[in-house]
């Protein structure tokens, strides 16, 4: 048998490439940076030419790093189906499970329960992320995203439509006589960072494409809009899904009107991880629960 470079070595190499940066790839295989570049550069020791172009502190994927990339990720799916092939298929399974944690309080863990009764030796290990789908093949084995469409290299599911709402906290709302969108001219507006057509798609239903807001404030975190949202510092623009599975009395929707959404929740994965028992079995569930 031809000498194979170490395993460890190519994982490191393909989170590193598929993750975008060193400090993210040692982060996941919780493993220290110096630790990593050792991996990294006893993969190129091994094949006898550099992998990534250095400079500063940023390590960017070279041509050669792409093919490697595309030769090896294939083999390594391979490898991992060969091993559940012979796992005992009365025995516990685990999926690993990237998703963002407003879905993950407001809907998958008050599910979490119905699951466990239908499937008792599924297990899940959740990973929160704004890009799980960057993970996929890697940390996670599928993800929960939200987006306005997906790459059509992976499989994907959508679970939801959604309407945009204003949302803010009632005495907030009394005390700056909240009740045309037009009032909203001057105040703090927060929006998702990864949803940033929201605001754009409300602004032009309620036909006031040029409103300007005292500030647009971004945020990462659907559960941290809220909170600022019910605390009074200003106005979050989210999916009504989000304000409704609240269930914050502090909260209030602003306006009767519906905004169709440009985002929606997908479960996504790799076309051939719905070979796998987990992936598949909480694919399925996940569709008939519709949650």
């Amino acid at each position: 048998m031809r000498r194979l470079p170490p395993l460890r070595a190519l994982e490191a190499f393909v989170r590193t490439v598929n993750l975008g940066s060193a400090k993210a790839a040692a982060a996941d295989l919780a493993i220290s940076a110096p630790a990593l570049s050792r991996r990294l550069k006893s993969l190129e020791d091994f094949i006898g030419k550099p992998l990534f172009d250095r400079k500063a502190q940023t390590m960017t994927p070279n041509a050669e790093a792409e093919r490697l990339l595309a030769a090896v990720s294939p083999a390594l799916d391979m490898i991992a189906d060969a091993v559940e092939s012979v796992t005992d298929r009365d025995s516990d399974f685990r999926l690993k499970l990237g998703v963002l944690p407003l879905f993950g309080s407001q809907r998958l863990i008050p599910n979490l329960g119905e699951l466990r009764r239908l499937y008792p030796k599924l297990h899940l290990d959740v990973v929160t992320s704004s890009h799980a789908e960057n993970l996929l093949g890697d940390s996670v084995d599928a993800a929960i995203i939200i987006a306005s469409e997906v790459d059509e290299k992976l499989y994907s599911r959508r679970l939801d439509t959604n309407s945009v709402y204003a949302i803010t906290s009632r005495s907030f709302a009394e005390q700056q006589n909240l009740t045309n969108p037009s009032d909203l001219e001057g105040q703090t507006v927060f929006v998702h960072s990864e949803m940033p057509e929201t605001f754009e798609a409300w602004r032009r239903e309620v036909g006031l494409p040029n409103l300007k807001p005292g500030s647009i404030d971004q945020m990462d975190s659907g559960p941290l809009m809220l909170e600022a949202a019910a605390q009074g510092l200003g106005i979050a623009i989210m999916h009504g899904s989000h304000f409704s599975d609240a269930r914050d009395e502090r909260l209030t929707r602003l306006f009767d009107i519906e905004v169709k959404s440009p985002y929606s929740y997908w479960f996504v994965c790799r076309p051939r991880a719905l070979e796998h028992r987990a992936v598949r079995v909480f694919h399925d569930w996940l569709v008939r629960a519709e949650i």
